[in-house]
């Protein structure tokens, strides 16, 4: 019976830490270059060889011979996260005695470490040259002798020998409810604890039925549900083993009173704009979640902690804490992108956070990029370099969020452009022009809203259809919908934009015209870690209300580059006009699939197919030609989001069209 309570321990306790150890050593990209671990010509030290053999230490060396486990590296590893001596190897006892004792210590986690991985009837010893330490043992005269006789000869040979026998499986899991008396909160116990007769039973595997029967009863808005004991029975005869888990479901809750913890800069009344949670409301992890990336896109604040509550208030609700931590209010940064096709670009910017102690963010920032020649002529030389060959973009943007502690948020936008677009082949257009937006969005929840605005454009653009300089004064309205998990590399949810902007000749705009603009994508992972992740993008555009010559270049349609159909030059999808040359469309018709699959944590590939062109008419009309490319791309995952390496190759391309673009940008495509 005492035996059977250190294996409980084991399972339970022991597993716990199990799980913390492995985390803590898995692998990370650094590693590569850890020099640490590798001994080349002897410049370098390595954890496994033992300090020199000397007269006042005993050095060792540890070995673990497990025959012929089949999963003798796992078991390996967990054998050494639990071990004493691994762990101390480089730190040399200074005599026999002392070994021996470290050795005797090992015993019990050794064996706690094989039954957490279901080896209940494992058998083990701790060998030095022929002499042994068994579990229930202690050191005596010989073995501390065998250690001694190595005293400034050599490391001591010590091997941990175990022979794991068979892993032993469930077969009878149980969920019984502490207070009997009501319903069961749990009626299919083996779907939701997800364990199944036969399945090794080791400690992750009942951890995670402890985590799934919670998680279960927390999302039935149950905030206060707890395994209240854990009954594994283990038949060592029958190589099996039987759990019983006591839950404690608690009462079904809602949430309370909402409270802000203590902030520096930013006012509380900012966040609590920001959280969408009422008191009443239903309990859920998930609202939780929500409201946590909904309080960090206050772009002041850096991280979110939201806090429960030990015990229900007396309406029976649960009061919930959110604690911030800020931003340092100012940002300078820089980025860069790649495309051999289109070329470097660069852009650096500045930020600050908090500009008036409202959470205000005001950010400007400059690009450069290389403008595309599309008379004809190339850059052989440096020499052929002219200032018109480089096209830039100065842009400021202001938010002030919650407006007066609403969940109304203002908006200023501004940038003056210069650029030249398109092809040798093809031509393009070339195009100076400034724009200021001010709009007010209207927040409804954490992933919907709505926004409408005053926008104002003066340029002129240049293409094979002439030359326009324009006014557009125009009333742009806009719905958002986003219940994706990540705004860079998202692996559930949808997310939709719908636009329309209406530039009538009443408000001062030169030329009257409605653009339209619509975009969908969705994101559905296919296992629990989204390794797997199917991804998918439509988008559509139209504008109406005057001829193609008269609607300024920049405002026409084009697809193809690196967030469109991948492979083509950037806007160098559009119907041709006089000269075969490129004229921009009335209508625009994209779509993108991509399969994200994840090799290691940092490290994926994901093949992709994207279609789209423009259209002349008004809407798309599919009786057209489509342009199609396919691709495979390289994510290396950081922090801060993936870094993206994708390569493209049209499928039907045209003449003129290369025979493969390279991407390199941070975020997905998409």
């Amino acid at each position: 019976m005492r035996l059977w309570r250190r294996a409980t321990r084991a399972v339970v306790s022991g597993g716990s830490y199990a799980v913390v150890a492995m985390l803590s050593v898995q692998p990370s990209p650094a590693e590569a270059f850890d020099f640490s671990s590798l001994d080349i010509f002897g410049l370098f030290g390595t954890k496994d060889q033992p300090p020199p053999a000397n007269a006042t230490t005993l050095p060792y060396k540890l070995e673990f011979d497990l025959g012929d486990a089949a999963d003798a590296k796992a078991l390996t590893r967990a054998l050494q996260d639990a071990s004493l001596l691994y762990r101390l190897r480089q730190d040399a006892p200074p005599d026999g005695e002392t070994l021996a004792r470290r050795m005797a210590a090992d015993l019990n986690p050794l064996v706690d470490a094989l039954w957490s991985q279901g080896y209940f009837n494992a058998e083990l010893a701790i060998a030095v040259d022929g002499a042994s330490l068994k579990v229930g043992a202690e050191p005596n005269a010989t073995l501390v002798r065998a250690l001694e006789a190595h005293r400034n000869r050599d490391a001591v040979p010590i091997t941990v020998r175990v022979k794991p026998g068979p892993v032993f499986g469930f077969r009878n899991i149980e969920v019984v409810q502490r207070d009997e008396s009501g319903p069961p909160a749990i009626t299919d116990p083996a779907k939701v604890s997800r364990l199944k007769p036969g399945d090794a039973a080791t400690s992750a595997a009942l951890r995670s039925a402890q985590a799934s029967l919670v998680d279960y009863l927390r999302n039935q808005s149950r905030p206060l549900a707890k395994i209240v004991e854990l009954r594994p029975v283990v038949d060592h005869a029958t190589g099996i083993m039987d759990v019983t888990y006591v839950v404690d479901p608690g009462p079904i809750a809602g949430f309370g009173d909402v409270t802000i913890g203590q902030t520096v800069d930013v006012p509380p009344a900012v966040v609590r704009s920001f959280i969408y949670l009422e008191p009443g409301d239903p309990y859920s992890p998930k609202a939780l979640a929500d409201t946590r990336k909904s309080v960090a896109t206050i772009p002041a604040i850096g991280s979110v902690r939201i806090r429960e509550a030990d015990k229900l208030d007396t309406a029976g609700n649960l009061p919930i804490f959110v604690d911030i931590t800020e931003r340092p209010k100012r940002l300078i940064g820089f980025s860069a992108r790649y495309s051999t096709i289109d070329g470097p670009a660069v852009k650096t910017y500045w930020e600050h956070r908090n500009l008036f102690g409202g959470a205000e963010r005001l950010r400007i920032e400059g690009d450069l990029f290389l403008a595309p020649r599309i008379d004809g002529t190339k850059i052989q030389k440096f020499g052929d370099f002219e200032q018109s060959d480089i096209g830039g973009r100065f842009a400021f943007s202001f938010l002030k969020p919650a407006l007066y502690g609403s969940r109304y948020d203002f908006l200023l936008d501004g940038m003056a452009t210069r650029e030249r677009v398109g092809t040798n082949r093809y031509g393009g257009y070339t195009a100076r022009y400034a724009n200021v937006t001010t709009a007010i969005r209207r927040r409804f929840s954490d992933t919907f809203s709505v926004q409408a605005g005053i926008e104002v454009e003066r340029g002129q653009t240049s293409d094979v259809l002439g030359q326009i300089d324009y006014t557009l004064v125009g009333i742009p309205l806009s719905v958002k919908y986003d219940s994706t998990d990540s705004l860079l590399d998202a692996t559930r949810g949808i997310r939709a934009i719908a636009s329309v902007a209406p530039y009538p000749t009443f408000l001062g705009s030169t030329v009257g015209v409605v653009q339209t603009k619509a975009a969908l994508s969705g994101y559905y992972a296919l296992d629990d870690d989204a390794r797997y992740v199917l991804a998918g993008r439509i988008g559509l555009g139209s504008i109406a209300g005057a001829e193609l010559a008269e609607i300024p270049a920049t405002r026409r349609f084009y697809a193809g580059g690196g967030g469109s159909v991948r492979g083509y030059a950037y806007r160098s999808l559009a119907p041709l006009g006089p000269l075969g040359q490129l004229t921009g469309g009335r209508s625009l018709f994209e779509a993108s699939v991509e399969a994200r699959i994840k090799i290691t944590d940092t490290i994926g590939i994901v093949p992709f197919a994207d279609a789209g062109t423009a259209f002349s008419s008004t809407l798309p009309d599919f009786k057209e030609k489509l342009q199609y490319s396919a691709g495979l791309g390289l994510r290396y995952y950081t922090p801060i989001g993936p870094i993206r390496v994708d390569v493209a190759a049209p499928l039907n391309p045209r003449k003129g069209d290369k025979p493969f673009a390279l991407y390199v940008s941070i975020g997905q495509a998409f």
